[in-house]
């Protein structure tokens, strides 16, 4: 009997994480603390840099609409941040998910265009503005796919230019799992963002994003017990989100750990 009951349970959470593998999980508002460790350093005034360091967290655990909110109010506390816009154009892009709504592309559009025509008083933030505005440019003409690969590839030049910047780092892994090919059975673009994370892991141990990409990158069968310790370590580092607390079980399940996916699911 308690054989049964665990087939069972493991039944039902197999299909449902490993069906819902690229499905968003945006949450309503809840708790906003513990969202990690999150250090995006602009030269926006103090009121609008606890914001953008929020929106930013936000962003990294898939939180996409609180991280719109918490970057539009960075942009009213600073006219003049233009990274405040980035956030905003950020937040409706979502490189794992499916393609922007013609919503998301209008509203994301508008947002990149503002923060271009705010401007960036450093070349470091010049750089994510020109990329995300690189994703948004001609977005009526031009197909996802081809605008996903120029952010990629503006996002790999940003990362280059700047080797200390963790998140621009962050961010260049997060393009590359928006590019992959699902076709592609030798995982080539996960494995290289998972090799980007590892890199930034030593400096991050309490990123969320860090964790919750390193989860992407390996959520494939053939991969998965790569991901365990970041599966394990996520919930813990950004409890505050309902995502950080149901990812990890996509791993648990491929790898029949049932108590901890169930303990997962029932946590977010």
């Amino acid at each position: 009997m308690r054989f049964a009951t665990a087939l069972m349970a493991g039944s039902i959470l197999l299909a449902y994480p490993l069906a819902a593998q690229h499905e968003h999980h945006e949450h309503s508002a809840a708790d906003l603390g513990n969202l990690g460790a999150v250090h995006f350093t602009t030269s926006c005034n103090s009121a609008a840099q606890g914001d953008i360091s929020r929106g930013v967290a936000l962003i990294h655990s898939f939180w996409y609409s609180e991280a719109e909110k918490s970057f539009r109010a960075a942009a009213s506390s600073d006219p003049t941040c233009g990274i405040a816009w980035w956030g905003v154009a950020m937040a409706n892009y979502h490189p794992v998910w499916q393609p922007p709504t013609p919503d998301e592309l209008k509203n994301g559009a508008e947002a990149a265009a503002k923060a271009k025509e705010a401007g960036a008083k450093t070349d470091r933030e010049r750089g994510y503005i020109d990329a995300i505005n690189t994703f948004y440019a001609d977005a009526d003409k031009t197909p996802h796919a081809t605008r996903a690969l120029g952010y990629e590839s503006a996002m790999e030049k940003l990362a280059a230019a700047y080797p200390k910047d963790d998140e621009a780092s962050i961010f260049y892994a997060l393009s590359l799992l928006g590019t992959a090919s699902p076709s592609d059975k030798t995982y080539a673009k996960q494995k290289k963002a998972a090799e980007v994370l590892n890199r930034v892991l030593p400096n991050e141990p309490q990123h969320p994003g860090v964790a919750h990409y390193i989860i992407h990158s390996f959520d494939y069968p053939e991969l998965a017990s790569l991901a365990l310790p970041a599966a394990r370590s996520y919930a813990k580092i950004a409890p505050g989100s309902p995502h950080a607390l149901h990812m990890p079980s996509h791993i648990f399940t491929r790898l029949g750990l049932w108590d901890e996916s169930i303990a997962s699911n029932l946590a977010s």
